[in-house]
């Protein structure tokens, strides 16, 4: 048999949270309910979601998660960008609901992917899919390269900003006159997002001033340009 469907169903505090953030993603209700138990059913084009409600429950505490296949990670991420800037004024980068920006994912032979985390504390991992899309590219070479991919292994994939952290925060404390320019931005924005994520908004602005600060050549410009983009979001969320 072919055409099966596979909806994930999520825990949440309130579906009334839950829609209110969605819709800001672009999603609208297919079927809602009270009783006899709260339930709501979201669509965004083919991207299906199903929350319940728990009485008592703590999104800090959730485990839920599922992953969400696509062709094209970066436009869908702009798509969830937009809508926060619209409905918040910026791009949601700490607490709960958040949002990471697209990073290649070790622990997923290099794909790309970027996580939203919901008002229910479920993580809807957005990932390339390799079905459709080249081989992935192979993390590039350089001890800082290295040090931010296994450091988005544990902050973006397993959630922990902690260990992501003391990665960053090894690799920074001993620069190298061989660095890759581009790569040390991409690090220091990386740690200010973490800061950010753990509402350390002056370490944050502290970062984004030492990336800003570090010495580019026209090409290294235009290859870190993505990272600075990301970086006008952490400013933004600070103000």
């Amino acid at each position: 048999m072919t055409n099966e469907v596979t909806v994930p169903l999520l825990p949440c505090a309130s579906i009334d949270d839950i829609v209110t953030f969605y819709e800001v993603l672009g999603f609208h209700t297919t079927y809602q309910q009270r009783k006899p138990n709260p339930y709501v059913a979201l669509r965004r084009d083919d991207l299906h979601l199903h929350f319940f409600e728990m009485a008592g429950f703590d999104p800090e505490q959730s485990y839920g998660s599922c992953l969400v296949l696509t062709s094209d990670i970066a436009e869908l991420h702009r798509a969830f960008a937009a809508g926060m800037r619209t409905a918040y004024g910026k791009v949601l980068v700490s607490g709960t609901p958040r949002m990471t920006r697209p990073r290649a994912r070790r622990n997923y032979d290099g794909v790309g992917g970027f996580s939203v985390i919901d008002p229910g504390g479920n993580w809807i991992r957005v990932v390339q899919n390799v079905a459709e899309t080249p081989a992935a590219a192979t993390v590039p070479p350089g001890r800082l390269a290295k040090a931010l991919a296994n450091a988005v292994v544990q902050g973006d994939s397993r959630g922990d900003v902690q260990q992501a952290i003391r990665i960053l925060d090894s690799a920074l404390a001993r620069p190298q006159p061989d660095d890759d320019p581009v790569a040390q931005v991409e690090v220091l924005v990386y740690r200010a997002e973490l800061a950010m994520v753990l509402r350390d908004q002056e370490t944050a602005r502290q970062l984004l001033a030492r990336a800003e600060a570090v010495v580019l050549s026209a090409d290294e410009t235009r290859r870190a340009a993505p990272t600075f983009e990301a970086a006008a979001d952490l400013s933004a969320a600070m103000r």
